[in-house]
């Protein structure tokens, strides 16, 4: 079977599906493995590091697509005014993130190709799907870079410094969302010193925020456990939310440093800070917005922009996995093994396990029967 991996033509996509560690593993899955030149280059892997693990390399994209089993992407195909990646599309199965909601045009034009498409964001929230989540191994580096990223746009030192010329306080820094960006966030900034605080309205995070050092937020412990069955947050209601809003504009007076990251799946992001919240925050803090693609959890908050409002910014980050690039690629591309592993028979690939649960909650679009 033919397994291709094009270079990633999105704007400030610098990864790469498949990385060079990886290709051992699908050659003995029984893969032919084929990558577009200088597919990982942003990601500092050269072409000779694939043709040394097995792969071989192509020029041209109609070689590349030629008679291919499955594509792999990070983000889904687009129209540039170079290249239509959606017309090499045909006869195949393509693995990428989808985000069928917010990309509605792009999927409208998948769903008329003869190919599968799975969305590898659904991947269901079961213990053995794990290994193959490519949206937590994701947010892991998202979490991580947003507090480094405010570390260094913060005028101010996190760490508690003594001096011979006095005392330094510790910033304070608060994470909206305890899942694994905001988990990560908060591991983050306590190696670098800062005294940090989180807030989720699922109950359940409390003993993981307060065992990595964190003060957890409480709001009202009479609303239940705040989760779907799934293990994700879960719409609140109004009286929740108007007790919400009380405790965090108190909150986040104190802080210098705001990293929200809460998402409801299916749903926009919901809006947590106000601008009226901003406001009373301190001169110089800053807020940045893991949920900016989804439409953030700040009213103020613009995708890609940073908006500076009477001397605090908010930022919302374009694709902070990428800025990351080497490692997560190299993670992105271990849940695809992962995941392909999930549909092998005695080691070897043959065809997608239709009646998986994995390949079913993924499969999007299946218009192809090879």
């Amino acid at each position: 079977m033919k397994l291709v991996v094009p270079k990633e033509i999105t704007e400030n996509e610098n990864r790469v599906s498949i990385t060079p560690d990886c290709i051992p593993s699908l050659i003995k899955m029984g893969f032919k493995v084929f990558i577009e030149s200088d597919a990982g280059v942003m990601s500092s892997y050269t072409n000779d590091d694939y043709k040394k693990n097995g792969a071989k390399i192509s020029t041209k994209l109609t070689e590349l697509y030629s008679k291919a089993d499955i594509v792999v992407k990070i983000q889904r195909p687009v129209k540039n005014k170079k290249i239509n990646e959606l017309k090499f599309l045909k006869n195949s199965n393509l693995l990428t993130l989808v985000y069928e909601n917010k990309f509605k045009e792009e999927f409208a034009a998948l769903k008329k190709l003869n190919i599968n498409v799975f969305a590898l964001e659904k991947m269901p929230r079961i213990s053995r799907a794990q290994s193959m989540d490519v949206l937590s191994s994701q947010s892991n580096l998202s979490g991580y870079k947003a507090v480094i990223d405010a570390a260094s746009l913060f005028n101010k030192a996190f760490p508690l410094m003594m001096t011979s010329a006095g005392t330094v306080a510790p910033a304070k820094v608060l994470v909206i969302g305890a899942g694994v960006a905001g988990l990560q966030a908060i591991a983050t900034a306590k190696r670098l010193g800062a005294v940090v605080s989180s807030f989720d309205v699922r109950a359940s995070t409390k003993e993981q925020v307060e065992s990595l050092g964190a003060k957890f937020v409480q709001v009202d412990e009479s609303q239940g456990s705040g989760e779907t069955a799934a293990g994700y947050a879960k719409e609140m209601s109004a009286s929740y939310k108007k007790k919400q809003a009380k405790v965090l504009e108190e909150h986040l007076k104190k802080m210098d440093v705001v990293i929200t990251t809460a998402l409801i799946p299916g749903k926009p992001a919901p809006k947590i800070i106000t601008k009226k919240m901003v406001d009373g925050m301190k001169v110089g803090s800053i807020i940045i917005d893991l949920a900016s693609e989804f439409g953030g959890n700040c009213e103020l908050t613009k995708y890609g922009q940073t908006i500076q409002y009477k001397s605090k910014k908010i930022i919302g980050p374009l694709n902070l996995p990428s800025t990351v690039s080497q490692d997560s690629s190299r993670l992105f591309s271990k849940n695809v093994i992962n995941f392909l592993m999930n549909s092998c028979d005695s080691g070897k690939f043959k065809a997608f396990n239709w009646e998986d649960e994995v390949v079913k909650e993924t499969c999007l679009i299946k218009n192809f029967k090879g």
